[in-house]
C-alpha cells in the first residue's frame, strides 16, 4: 500500500502552487458578505461572488486589511465613497494572494478603489429601474386614491434620524392648527439590513390596518447621505413592495439631487422629509382656500340677494304709493261724481231752485197725472214750506 502524504504536506504543495502561479498583485471584485473590525485595528472581510443569472454563490474567500494599511485605506474609502465599508457592498480590492497551510487562502488587501463601489451602486440602480419598468411597476402606487385631507399617517423612519424630527416639527407647527395622527414604524435606514427592515415595517403597517388602525398614507423619510448610504432605496424587492402596497406612499429620501428606485415607484416622491410635510400641508391649504372662496362667494351672493331684495322692496313700495295715489284719485272722482248725482237728485235742491213737489196724503211723491186722487189731500212742497190742498174734482188736461 502506498504511504500517502500528510495534510500539512498537501497544504505545502498547494501553497507552492499558489505562490508560483500568482506572484503579482491582483485587482479582485466581490461582495462583502461579512466584515469585522478588530480592536487592534485589523479588518476581516468575507468576500463572495454570485452567478448574475441565478443569484447563487459561486465563490468565497477571506480577505484582511492589516492595521498598518487599514489606518490609511478605511478613512480614504469613507471620504471618497461617503460611507464606511459594510456588508452588501461591491468592492474592487488590490490584493496579494497568500496561502497558509494552517489558515488556507487569504487575500491581503493593499488598496481599495472607492469609485468602483459607487459606480456599482449606480449600475445596480439602473438595472433595478429597467426591471421595474419592464414589469409595469411605475405608476402602480401612483394610481391609488389619496385623501384630499390626509390626517392619519404611518411613518417609516428611524426615531433618532434628523429627517424624522424635521418632518414631525414641520408638520406639527403648521399655521392652520391642523392636528395629525402619526405612528412611527422604526426601521434601519442604511446598510445591508435596511431594505428588509423597511419592508418589515410595510408589513407591520398592513397588519395594523387589518387590526382596525387605518391610515391615509405611508410616509417613507430619511435625511441626506452618501450614495452608498442611500443605496438601500435602490433595492429591487423594496421598490416592488412600495409599488404594490395598497396605500399611497410618499417618499422624502436624501437631498434635492437624489432620486431612487423607491422614489420612482411611490405615489409621490419629494426631495426631503420637510418637503413631504409641505406637500401634505399644501393639500390642506388648497382645501382651506377653496372653502374660503366658497364662503366669500356665498357671502357675496347673500349680499347681492339682500341688495336686490331691498331694491325690489323699494320699487314695490314706490309702485304701491303711485298706484295707491292713482286709486285714491280715481275713487275721489267717483265719490265726487256720486255726490254730484246725489245732490242733483236731492228734492231739496229742486225746491231751492223754485220748483214744487206734489205728494199724496201719505207723503209719497206724485210724478204723473195718474197719481192724483179724485178726492183727498195733496201736499205741495215748496221752498218756503208745505201746503195742503184738498182735491174735490179732478180735471186732467193732457198736453
Amino acid at each position: 500500500m502506498e504511504r500517502g502524504i500528510s495534510l500539512y504536506e498537501l497544504q505545502l504543495k498547494v501553497k507552492e502552487a499558489v505562490d508560483s502561479a500568482i506572484k503579482e498583485l491582483l485587482w479582485v471584485t466581490g461582495e462583502i458578505s461579512e466584515i469585522k473590525y478588530n480592536p487592534n485595528g485589523h479588518c476581516y472581510i468575507d468576500l463572495s461572488d454570485y452567478d448574475s443569472r441565478e443569484g447563487a454563490v459561486t465563490a468565497k474567500a477571506r480577505a484582511v486589511i492589516w492595521s498598518r494599511n487599514a489606518a490609511m485605506l478605511l478613512p480614504y474609502f469613507k471620504t471618497v465613497a461617503g460611507a464606511a465599508l459594510e456588508r452588501g457592498m461591491h468592492v474592487l480590492l488590490k490584493v496579494q494572494v497568500q496561502y497558509s497551510p494552517l489558515y488556507g487562502l487569504t487575500l491581503n488587501v493593499l488598496d481599495i478603489d472607492p469609485s468602483f463601489t459607487v459606480g456599482e451602486a449606480e449600475i445596480n440602480r439602473q438595472r433595478v429601474l429597467k426591471r421595474l419598468e419592464e414589469e409595469g411597476m411605475f405608476g402602480l402606487n401612483g394610481a391609488l386614491p389619496l385623501s384630499p385631507l390626509p390626517a392619519r399617517l404611518a411613518i417609516i423612519s428611524s426615531e433618532t434620524a434628523a429627517g424624522y424630527r424635521d418632518f414631525m416639527k414641520h408638520l406639527s407647527d403648521n399655521e392652520y392648527g391642523v392636528g395629525f395622527y402619526t405612528k412611527l414604524f422604526q426601521s434601519p435606514m442604511q446598510g445591508a439590513d435596511a431594505p428588509a427592515g423597511i419592508m418589515a415595517s410595510f408589513y407591520r403597517i398592513a397588519d395594523s390596518i387589518e387590526q382596525g388602525d387605518p391610515f391615509d398614507a405611508v410616509v417613507l423619510i430619511r435625511g441626506g447621505g452618501s450614495v452608498l448610504d442611500l443605496a438601500p432605496f435602490d433595492d429591487y424587492n423594496l421598490a416592488l413592495c412600495i409599488a404594490q402596497f395598497p396605500l399611497p406612499v410618499l417618499t422624502g429620501i436624501g437631498h434635492d439631487h437624489d432620486c431612487h428606485a423607491a422614489d420612482m415607484v411611490a405615489y409621490r416622491h419629494l426631495k426631503t422629509p420637510t418637503a413631504v410635510a409641505d406637500f401634505i400641508l399644501d393639500m390642506y391649504a388648497e382645501q382651506f382656500a377653496y372653502f374660503d372662496e366658497l364662503v366669500r362667494r356665498l357671502s357675496e351672493a347673500v349680499r347681492n340677494l339682500t341688495e336686490r331684495g331691498e331694491n325690489n322692496l323699494a320699487r314695490i313700495i314706490s309702485a304701491l304709493k303711485v298706484n295707491a295715489g292713482a286709486i285714491l284719485e280715481r275713487e275721489r272722482g267717483r265719490v265726487e261724481l256720486l255726490e254730484y248725482k246725489v245732490n242733483s237728485l236731492n228734492p231739496l235742491s229742486l225746491l231751492e231752485k223754485g220748483y214744487a213737489i206734489l205728494a199724496g196724503a201719505d207723503g209719497k211723491r206724485i210724478i204723473s197725472l195718474g197719481g192724483i186722487p179724485e178726492r183727498g189731500v195733496l201736499k205741495v212742497f215748496m221752498k218756503e214750506g208745505v201746503a195742503e190742498l184738498e182735491v174735490k174734482l179732478k180735471s186732467i188736461i193732457e198736453s
